[in-house]
């Protein structure tokens, strides 16, 4: 009997961890799952979906075989010298024509555009986990700007609610900051969970539009998934983003296998100006839901895009590939298909439009 009670007693404190820790966000409300099923794009068993099936390695071998693989490491993995960090100049971008956008690392940006400032997957925190303490540590020990420091921001766009895209302790220092957080569906419960206003949430579905303050923004179809804790697998909807004034054009991959939604968002949205492409954390295993930087290249062809900043690498280790191997490969694909790249430094300025952009190999200087 007494075994009983502890059995039902930690089953009761586990459920209670999944439901309460903050970090794992909250899941849907019985109201909002009611909208969530006009979207073609969620099933009858209450989960997102691809447009075409996407399954990863999930054999008791290949998960095996991943452990293995993690435990050994690579000695390769993560840069053995300092990454070097340009310090954000903070302007008044309400006197500021010229478009412009700074690389956090992995997939975060500050992009300035019409007098507006936008935050790109803002993850700011040191670890990409629900544990911090524990978790694979960012390359830098600093970012290139304290958080107390950062003016206030006119729009956060978020990709998906993995925890290298959606941070909470980031999110919970700079909500006040923010006047608008567009998001996919079903990202907006994490949000209000962790005191953002209800008010200032907008969520998508794949080819939704939204006009705030002058800019357009489309949420895009990906090739991926979601889930914070061990119950919410595809329990919210993951995007690609695409941002639009009057005279720029941007596409913004979120994280993404290959597939042929990239060109139905070129036929539809394309040309781009400017493209932030992902690159990194690429593994045979889980091929469906990362591009390798040679499908990376493909896909840059398909949207139609003209410059490229490759993403989601130069941050974290979440692949077991070396971490200099997908700026490597995308630099070499991009120059065979003579595509415009720009390769800068964390903290770097890009000015959007001109010829004169970052295309240092910075990473080879420092090396592994």
């Amino acid at each position: 009997m007494s075994t009983l009670i502890i059995v039902l007693g930690l089953i009761g404190l586990t459920y209670l961890f999944l439901s309460y820790y903050p970090p794992f966000g909250k899941k849907a409300s019985k109201e909002r799952l009611s909208k969530y099923q006009q979207s073609e794009n969620f099933s009858h068993k209450r989960k997102f979906v691809n447009l075409i099936p996407t399954v990863m390695e999930n054999s008791l071998k290949e998960t095996v075989s991943i452990l293995i693989d993690f435990i050994k490491g690579n000695p390769n993995g993560r840069p053995k010298s300092v990454i070097p960090i340009e310090k954000l100049e903070i302007t008044d971008c309400s006197k500021d024509n010229q478009p412009k956008i700074t690389w956090f690392g992995h997939s975060a940006f500050l992009l300035e555009l019409d007098q507006k400032r936008l935050l790109i997957d803002p993850m700011f925190g040191k670890a990409p986990s629900p544990f911090p303490i524990f978790g694979i540590k960012r390359y830098s020990k600093d970012l290139p700007f304290k958080m107390e420091d950062l003016p206030p921001i006119d729009m956060v766009l978020i990709s998906h609610d993995h925890y290298d895209h959606l941070d909470y302790g980031t999110i919970k220092k700079i909500k006040d900051k923010v006047k608008q957080f567009i998001v996919p569906l079903g990202v907006g419960s994490h949000l209000e969970k962790w005191g953002v206003n209800p008010a200032i949430i907008k969520e998508l579905d794949w080819w939704d539009e939204l006009e705030f303050a002058g800019l357009k923004f489309a949420a895009a179809p990906a090739r991926h998934f979601s889930g914070r804790s061990l119950t919410d697998r595809d329990a919210t909807l993951w995007c690609s983003w695409v941002i639009k004034s009057e005279l720029i054009n941007i596409f913004f991959s979120g994280d993404s296998g290959y597939g042929p939604h990239f060109k139905e968002i070129g036929a539809k949205y394309g040309p781009f100006d400017l493209t932030l492409m992902e690159c990194g954390q690429y593994d045979r295993r889980w091929a469906a839901i990362h591009m390798t930087p040679e499908e990376t290249v493909q896909a840059q062809l398909d949207v139609k895009g003209e410059m490229m900043i490759p993403i989601h690498w130069g941050a974290f280790t979440l692949a077991l590939h070396d971490w200099t191997d997908p700026i490597d490969r995308v630099t070499k694909a991009a120059q065979k298909e003579s595509l415009a790249i720009s390769t800068p430094r964390i903290g770097e300025t890009v000015y959007i439009g001109s010829e004169d952009y970052p295309r240092n190999m910075w990473w080879k200087i420092i090396g592994s």
